[in-house]
């Protein structure tokens, strides 16, 4: 075995040497130079149980390399949302998207904090049996939806109540399921006359022969997905918590350009085969996500939430709400991507 650089060179011959060394610029050459020399950062990010439309930047950035183009190697933790929030400020996981439930834990004092955005529109539908025609056919019927609290609890509540003057308990009763595919199989099972489902779930129930009755999205603005993290992150691991950011924001240009990719992150995150399907999902969503949490999107959030029903004291105004979003670093990272952010 030759062990000096001449025997070397020796045997492999001035050509080879050459040819190889040419060999290894070209590979090298393919992987930006700060990410040859950096281990990625393992991260622990939120996802709820089942799938949500909201969440698909994250599932992109998981299996298309955006986390990894910014240095993270990130897992999905699937809980439902309550326990998501509660364990993001226990710090047992890094990021998580639960909007609904994450600003009441904030008007509540949770040292957690809004870092970037993923849906803009809400994305849940009320899905029914095909004999259901109008809203007011439900009376009397059975719904499925989440847990009180929960954003596939509220909005439909809210939207049947203010806009269709129809009361739970009175007009229509309710089961509480702990996630959309138990949903499904309880229309299937003939249990349930309707559920809170979100676009992807209520698309693949289309097939089956379910209809979208109703479109929250129609009635209710709403920031959906909306990635949350400790406060303190932001001053003790600010350039991570940048690295996410750009990550997300990433999947969503991803999402808006690259419709085969998408489709196949669909396909893998909701259990979808039929390209009807998912060709529906992609046509609803592809240009509904954006890094930015625009304020007046927030504040109807805080508004919907401010209320007695959740606790919050009757006439009470809301604090700045501004002081819940990580304002500086969001439109930073963005800045960095060259994206101009918004005032």
């Amino acid at each position: 075995m030759c062990t000096s650089r001449k025997g070397f060179v020796s045997v492999l011959g001035t050509a080879g040497l050459v040819a190889l060394v040419a060999a290894l610029a070209t590979i090298l050459g393919t992987v930006p130079a700060d990410a040859q020399q950096r281990t990625p950062i393992s991260i622990k990010v939120g996802r709820t149980v089942g799938g949500s439309g909201f969440h698909i930047p994250s599932y992109v950035a998981v299996e298309k390399g955006q986390f990894l183009e910014e240095g993270l190697k990130a897992t999905l933790i699937a809980m439902e949302g309550g326990a998501l929030v509660k364990a993001n400020i226990a710090k047992e996981i890094d990021f998580q998207p639960i909007v609904a439930g994450g600003s009441q834990a904030l008007l509540a004092g949770a040292p957690l904090i809004y870092i970037v955005g993923e849906s803009t529109i809400s994305q849940w539908t009320i899905t029914t049996t095909p004999d259901i025609k109008k809203v007011e056919d439900l009376k009397g019927k059975v719904l499925g939806l989440g847990r009180p609290g929960s954003a596939d609890y509220e909005e439909l509540v809210i939207t049947l109540q203010k806009f269709f003057k129809m009361e739970p308990g009175k007009d229509y009763k309710v089961i509480a399921f702990r996630g959309e595919p138990d949903r499904v199989a309880a229309l299937l099972k003939g249990s349930i006359q309707g559920a809170a489902l979100s676009f992807p779930h209520a698309a693949r129930a289309e097939i089956e022969g379910f209809k979208i009755l109703v479109k929250t999205g129609e009635y209710i603005p709403r920031l959906g997905g909306t990635f949350m993290t400790h406060r303190d992150y932001v001053t003790q691991r600010r350039d991570l918590v940048k690295a996410f950011i750009k990550a997300i924001a990433k999947s969503i240009d991803y999402i808006r350009t690259n419709k085969a990719g998408t489709f196949e992150v669909i396909q893998k995150y909701f259990g979808i085969d039929d390209r009807r399907v998912v060709e529906s999902i992609y046509t609803l969503l592809h240009d509904k996500y954006s890094p930015e949490i625009p304020h007046n999107l927030l504040l109807q959030l805080f508004q919907s939430r401010a209320i007695p029903e959740l606790g919050w004291p009757a006439g009470k105004p809301l604090p700045d709400i501004e002081q819940f979003v990580a304002r500086s670093v969001l439109n930073e990272a963005l800045g960095e991507l060259g994206k101009k952010p918004s005032k």
